[in-house]
């Protein structure tokens, strides 16, 4: 027991590291939040697109999603902050891993969003159609607000999972909260840093997942 304290419990550590933590933490926090309202937004576009039923819409937006859902996040942090260098594109480390979360994000939403709209009975815009309501009216004041809310129990689990992957930026040194704590590891050459890192992530996100079980079954119920 006293092996667990001083290793993973040392708080002199915890207090030494805490800036670099905190700092993390921050950059933690701004990853997800960017992520989200990205990655959400555009999602939502998305599936409005392919709501219009377009072919000339809808096979770009099925293509990348399908893209976006099947390559992995880290490789396209690594295309982005790599490889886009040699066509003499650069761009920062931290729009690189937003970019690439976000468009994994809006894929896996315009699935959900795309999902709630298909299941909004058809019998909805008949009657909308019979008061007059033009397509785009129909689409916006009557089945897109009912999808959105049968969508939202599909989405929250991946959102929060996606979200959570805020930890793969530290492949590209954007100094978010795992970046700092295998740094201050190295430097104290003690796991202390990593465990007090851990409770921050768990602060950072357990909101959001509370938020997200409240989401789920009060649009649940609603649908």
């Amino acid at each position: 027991m006293t092996d667990i304290l001083r290793l993973y419990f040392d708080f002199g550590y915890w207090w030494k590291s805490l800036p670099a933590l905190l700092r993390g933490a921050v950059v933690t926090f701004e990853l997800a939040s960017a992520t989200l309202i990205i990655g959400l937004t555009l999602g939502l576009a998305l599936a409005v697109l392919r709501a219009l039923r377009r072919r000339w819409l809808s096979i770009p937006v099925v293509i990348f999603v399908d893209a976006s859902r099947a390559v992995p996040s880290i490789v396209v942090i690594f295309l982005l902050f790599f490889a886009l260098p040699y066509a003499d594109i650069r761009m920062a480390a931290f729009p690189c891993a937003v970019l690439a979360l976000a468009a994994n994000l809006a894929a896996v939403a315009e699935e959900a969003f795309w999902a709630g709209i298909q299941a909004v009975p058809r019998g909805h815009s008949e009657a909308a159609r019979t008061l007059g309501l033009s397509p785009l009216l129909i689409l916006g004041l009557v089945v897109l607000p009912q999808g959105i809310r049968l969508g939202i129990p599909l989405l929250t689990g991946k959102a929060i999972s996606i979200t959570k992957d805020t930890s793969l930026a530290s492949v590209v040194a954007v100094p978010e909260l795992l970046n700092q704590m295998s740094t201050e590891q190295g430097v104290y050459a003690n796991p202390s840093p990593l465990m007090l890192g851990a409770l921050m992530f768990l602060l950072i996100f357990m909101p959001l997942v509370q938020v997200s079980r409240w989401a789920e079954r009060r649009y649940r119920w609603v649908a």
